[in-house]
This record gives C-alpha cells, structure tokens and sequence, in this order.
C-alpha cells in the first residue's frame, strides 16, 4: 500500500514538471555519470612523470612588470622638518608641495603637548576602538569636534583616506542611488565602489546638470512608484574639491535636496580650517545651516596639521558608524599623541580666529600673482588653498605632460622651490585627471616668498617647455 502511495507521488511530480526541467535534470545527471566514469577511467601518471611537471611548473607573477620610471615610484628624500621651508634632495627650498596650510607643523606648542602625551599613553593602542583602543583623549577630542561644529555628534577615524570612504558605504547600500560630481577624489570614489549602489556623475560644479539627472530619475520613479519608494537618494560633493581646487556651490545643492528629498554628504577635507571667518567651513563660508548637511566628514592631514579624520551630524550619524564604518571598527585607533595634537589645533581655531583671515588673503595674493604665468595656466579659486598649474598648451598625450611638469619640477626643486606634480591612479580614477602641479598655501608665507617662487618656477617653466 505504502509503495502504490509513493509511486502515485512520484508520478504526480512528473505531471507537473515541465518538459524542459526534465529534460535539463537528466542532461545533467548524464554530464555527471560520464565525468565519475571519465575521471575512474583516466591515465595515471608515473612519479617521474610527476616530478617532471612539477620541475617545469611556472607560475604566473603575483604582480605583473610595473616601469621603473612610472612618476609614483620616483622617491625625493626629505632631509629636515617638514615646515615653510624644507630641504628636499640637498635642495633647502620654500616648500609649496605640503598640505600644512595653517602653518601647524611648525608649532612648537602643539609638538610638547604631542610628545607629553606620547609619555603618557605610549606610542599608539595596537587596537580597533571597540577593543581597548577607545582612550578618553579621543573621547574629549570627539566632544571639541562637535561642539566646535555646532553639531550633536562626532566620530574620528584613524586615517584621513578612510574616513569618507567608510562613511558612505555605512549608509548608502544596493539598490540606492547616489548623485555625485564627476571630479571628487579617490577617496570618495573608493567609498561609493564600496557601497554597490547605482553611481549617477554630473558635470563638474554644475547644478543644471544634476537638476537634469534628478528630473530623468524622476520619471523613472514614476513608472515603478513601489520601487521608488524604497530607494534612498544621496548626492556627494567636496567643499573644496582636491582634483581641481574649486569650491562646491553649495547653496544650490542645498536646495535641490530639498526639492528631490536627497541626503547630502559633504567631504569638506581641504575647506575645513581654511573657509569661514573662524575656520568652520564652506558652510560658514555660504551660510548655510549645518544642519541642511547629513554628514560632514574632514580630514585632519591638511589644516589640523596632523593625522586621521572625522565626521559630524546627529547622534544617529555618529553612533550608525560605530558599528557600520569599517575604517572605525578594524583600525587601529589613532594614536593618542596625534589626537592630543588635533585638539591643540582646535585650541588655537577658537583662541585666533584670525589665522583663516590671513591665510585667505595669502591664497588670494597667489593666486592674482600665478595667473601671470606665460607657459602655464593656474587653476582653482582663488580663496583655495589648494591650486593646480597646467600647461598653457595641451600635449598629445597624459604621458607627455606628466613628463614636461615632472621636469619642471625637478629643476624647480634645484632652484629652491619645492613644488610637486599631482599623483593619481590614471587607470583607476573616475575619469582621466590632466596631469599638473599642485600648489599648496602656507599662511606663514611672506610677499617676498611669493615673488621669489613666481620668478624660479616662470623661469624653469619658459626654459622647460
């Protein structure tokens, strides 16, 4: 009775089975009958047939031939502190290569309280926040971010790079939709590779053109309005973009978040501590409310003269990535001395305001005095810190500048000015960068320093090209 039961079971699953499922099914138990008996039945080798294959093995290189001459393995040896001057290659040189735009490097109060705190706490935790590397001078730093931002809430990560390229993947998922200018840097890039959500790049600081995309991703909701309701939106952009030194227009992307109801994430790496009459950014800068703005995430390598990063917003912001932000919860904290340093330079944002002031008007000196170049074009605005010198005339290829600025800065170098060319991974970037050389900003700098690096680099250009 059990077995009439059971083949009437099995007979009712055939019925149902489409043809093709069973044709498909005993096409593969076939394949895998003949592969059982192939394998059983197939050729032994000898161990000296064995041995020989092995000897004659190969393997393929783990990495492949890399140029001995490719720009980012050419190595300058620094041979002092890094400050307004330095000495590169034996060259003592007016140093316009250093991301040190307030001149911090060179405090001699911010460097014992660092090494005060190095005798306290040692030389670093060895361990991610979560697991004995969370030290009360990251906490006090956290609170002085916050409160310096007029936020709720802050979080400090142990590497600048990673800082926004942890945030974004905390938030944004697949399935998302992420709005994002086409010249933000690297690490944002890697951020939103991270997140596997739907990348959409608009144009360079061009607000019509994102209204543009906006409006198409409009009408494609329109026709799945389930779907649209469970995507998030999120638009991406730099206060002060690294690749080119412009300044976001902000305002206006303020009020297309609030038209099509986006998050704003702003990297504001180069602008915080530079823009602002106390240092606060390119909000204070346009004043907007920081409160239109989800996350604002800075690195502290450029105007806090130290190491790490951080971002600030709500409560919900901050603690989210305390257990979403990969670069926050497997790194190494930041190492105590580096933190006691970053809160000396917030000390001294709030007791001289000042500083943002002259090193404004220092950037606006430069820049009026570099656009007089005769070979080369000076780009970025002119409030930046940050600036990029490409040639006037365009070579046929990325390669054929790249070589021309690296002369140039080469004999610049011998001439004592230090500048550098721009480094990027052409196959790895957004989109290809033309190659140039990035200028940086010291406030420390003098009229006669300026004029003096205007004559060698206009000099060693005009020779050069």
């Amino acid at each position: 009775m059990l077995g009439i039961q059971l083949f009437n079971e099995i007979g009712s699953i055939f019925r149902n089975t489409p043809t093709f499922a069973l044709v498909l099914e005993t096409l593969l138990l076939i394949t895998v009958i003949w592969l059982l008996l192939h394998r059983r039945g197939g050729r032994r080798l000898t161990k000296e047939q064995q041995d020989y294959l092995i000897e004659q093995y190969e393997p393929e290189p783990l990495v492949g031939d890399t140029d001995p001459d490719h720009p980012l393995l050419r190595t300058r040896l620094v041979q002092s502190r890094v400050g307004k001057r330095i000495v590169v290659d034996g060259h003592d040189c007016l140093n316009l290569g250093s991301h040190n735009y307030l001149g911090f490097l060179e405090d001699n109060n911010i460097l014992e309280e660092a090494c005060k705190c190095l005798r306290k706490y040692g030389v670093g935790s060895c361990g991610p926040r979560g697991f004995y590397g969370t030290m009360d001078v990251h906490l006090d730093l956290e609170d002085r971010l916050a409160k310096f931002m007029n936020l709720e809430e802050a979080i400090v990560y142990s590497y600048g790079f990673s800082t926004v390229a942890s945030a974004i993947p905390a938030y944004a998922k697949r399935g998302d939709i992420v709005f994002v200018d086409e010249a933000v840097n690297f690490a944002i890039q890697k951020g939103l590779d991270a997140s596997r959500s739907s990348i959409v790049y608009f144009k360079h600081n061009d607000a019509k053109d994102l209204e543009r995309l906006l409006l198409e991703q409009e009408k494609r909701d329109l026709k799945n309005p389930k779907k649209a309701q469970k995507t998030r939106r999120f638009l991406v952009a730099e206060g002060i973009y690294m690749n080119t030194g412009e300044l976001c227009p902000l305002p206006e992307l303020v009020e297309l978040r609030k038209k099509y109801k986006l998050r704003l994430f702003l990297d504001e790496s180069v602008s915080f501590g530079t823009l602002g009459r106390t240092g606060r950014g390119l909000t204070e800068h346009f004043d907007v409310c920081r409160d239109e703005i989800d996350l604002i995430s800075a690195g502290m390598e450029g105007a806090m003269a130290t190491i790490g990063g951080f971002c600030v917003g709500s409560h919900f912001i901050a603690e989210h990535q305390r257990l979403s932000g990969l670069g926050y919860i497997f790194s190494a904290s930041l190492p105590p001395m580096l933190t006691q340093a970053a809160i000396c330079s917030l000390d001294r944002f709030e007791r001289e305001p000042h500083i943002f002031e002259q090193l404004q008007q220092k950037s606006r000196q430069l820049h009026c005095q570099f656009e007089r170049f005769s070979k080369l074009k000076l780009g970025g605005d002119a409030l930046s810190p940050v600036k990029h010198l490409y040639l006037s005339e365009k070579r046929d290829s990325f390669e054929a500048e790249s070589k021309l600025l690296t002369q140039v800065a080469d004999k610049c170098i011998e001439r004592g000015v230090a500048v550098v060319p721009a480094a990027y991974l052409q196959n790895r970037e957004r989109q290809p960068i033309r190659p140039s050389l990035r200028i940086a900003v010291n406030r420390l700098l003098e009229d006669a320093d300026i004029s003096t690096a205007f004559e060698i680099i206009e000099s060693v250009s005009s020779s050069v090209l």
